[in-house]
């Protein structure tokens, strides 16, 4: 990797900063592995709830290795780049909140699952600050390609974020048009990944009750040859049951689009209520099912959680 050299303030050591410090923002600085050549700094709001929450964030600013702030303001000072990797629902608030604090220049990368209009009502904040924004979109999972996970960039300074970013070795595509056409593609791709997942979790929990969820994923395999039912269905599972909160977010930002666009959001709203059911359960599954044994177990207790909360 070649080490940063900040082409906005002129500095041989750049300070790159992120707002929100998750799964994706952990997965992006550990793939650096300290070879950035930069000072990087992180804040997230739950370091100002105190309790598990707080003690949790500080050992993971600790294991990556960067700078944690208490706030906002000492996160963004002196910043060159601006990551934001927060909940979709929080996007706008982060940028407008941000937007007191950038520094003349910098570039803010808003690399969270917004509907387009809401790229836009938060590109109009950091403007005002004279701050340069980009909407960017991450088109897979963070993990297992870390910073080099695919992502799209657009808006007129995109080209920047481009150079900037391919300094850093990550995998970013300039894309043609102004703020939301990254995040049209992402979230328009959206209504059928995570829709799919949807519909395997209601075609699971149906089909276990049912006793007929192996037999149907059978048949799908000879229907759709090549994709893997039985192993994918796991996969699948686990992605709602982990994520499921966050990507409900996503989805109703998504709803926002196809409203937007004239359309019902039909799917949208479905996928998106599907999601939030399955991720508040909160069950204490972070990787795919084993087997199939496995999974049928985990079906079977969503089954009961489900039940319950109802």
């Amino acid at each position: 990797m070649t080490k940063v050299v900040s082409h906005l303030n002129g500095r041989n050591r750049p300070t790159i900063s992120f707002i929100g410090f998750g799964e994706a923002a952990a997965a992006i600085v550990s793939g650096w592995d300290g070879r950035s050549g930069a000072v990087i700094k992180a804040y997230d709001s739950k370091t100002e709830t105190g309790g598990s929450e707080r003690a949790i964030m500080i050992e993971r600013y600790a294991l990556a290795g960067v700078e944690g702030c208490e706030t906002i303001e000492s996160a963004l000072a002196g910043a060159d780049a601006v990551f934001s990797l927060v909940t979709a629902d929080q996007a706008q608030a982060a940028a407008t909140s941000a937007a007191e604090s950038l520094e003349e220049g910098a570039l803010f990368l808003d690399c969270n699952s917004c509907a387009p209009q809401t790229k836009v009502r938060s590109a109009q904040s950091v403007a005002q600050s004279g701050g340069r924004y980009v909407d960017v979109a991450i088109m897979a999972p963070v993990r297992p390609l870390l910073h080099k996970t695919p992502m799209l960039a657009s808006g007129p300074y995109a080209g920047a974020a481009k150079g900037f970013m391919d300094q850093l070795a990550m995998s970013v595509e300039d894309v043609e048009g102004e703020v939301g056409a990254a995040s049209s593609i992402k979230l328009v791709r959206s209504i059928m990944t995570k829709g799919m997942e949807a519909l395997m979790v209601e075609c699971l929990l149906v089909g276990r009750k049912l006793g007929v969820d192996d037999v149907v994923l059978d048949s799908l395999e000879k229907t759709y040859p090549g994709f893997a039912w039985q192993e994918r269905a796991g996969y699948m599972l686990e992605r709602v049951m982990t994520h499921g909160i966050r990507r409900a977010a996503e989805l109703r930002e998504t709803a926002k689009m196809v409203e937007v666009a004239g359309l019902t959001p039909r799917m949208s709203s479905a996928t998106a209520q599907w999601q939030q059911s399955v991720g508040e359960v909160a069950l204490p599954y972070d990787q795919p099912a084993k087997n199939s044994a496995d999974r049928d177990r985990r079906v079977d207790e969503l089954l009961v959680a489900l039940s319950r909360k109802r």
